[in-house]
């Protein structure tokens, strides 16, 4: 697949509320996990800092044969690339109106969904039933905006995409 262009995003700044409303009126649809992520005080309004989000699969990051969470994110800084912060899912998903639709409508399957996009951040937990972060997807031309769970068990293949930020230019 190739690599998708960088997006300059501007993250932080809204509540919640703000970014419920925007996400609606963009017809965006969460499901539960993506609401828990939302509740989380890590979406406290907080000032905007601007990022340049890239698009990487496992494979491009060198793990050809796939790899669970800390072993995707540890690839991803030997490249140089930085976690997002762990509210980016929300603005990112608002900023990507052309993402392409979903290969399956499938919505949960045990498995990384086919067509998504990742978002690379820290979990706000380590209880393994507390989602570990966002995808982005669109399904039958609805965007989607969904929280995942993991464990660090849990192999991503090499095809798996995610989204990761660049260090700010210095």
């Amino acid at each position: 697949m190739e690599v998708a262009e960088p997006i300059t995003l501007t993250v932080g700044g809204a509540s919640r509320t703000d970014l419920r409303t925007a996400l609606r009126s963009h017809g965006v649809l969460l499901n539960a996990h993506a609401e828990t992520l939302l509740d989380h005080e890590a979406f406290d309004a907080r000032d905007t800092v601007e990022l340049t989000i890239v698009e990487r699969s496992v494979g491009e990051l060198g793990l050809g044969d796939g790899g669970n969470l800390p072993q995707v994110f540890a690839a991803a800084r030997e490249q140089g690339l930085w976690l997002c912060p762990p509210d980016t899912g929300p603005y990112l998903r608002l900023a990507m109106r052309s993402q392409p639709n979903a290969p399956d409508s499938v919505l949960s399957a045990g498995r990384s969904p086919a067509g998504s996009i990742k978002v690379a951040a820290a979990p706000l937990s380590e209880d393994v039933e507390f989602p570990k972060g966002y995808y982005l997807r669109v399904v039958d031309g609805v965007q989607w905006l969904r929280g995942y769970r993991c464990d660090d068990e849990y192999r991503f293949s090499a095809e798996d995409r995610f989204a990761f930020t660049l260090p700010p230019a210095s």
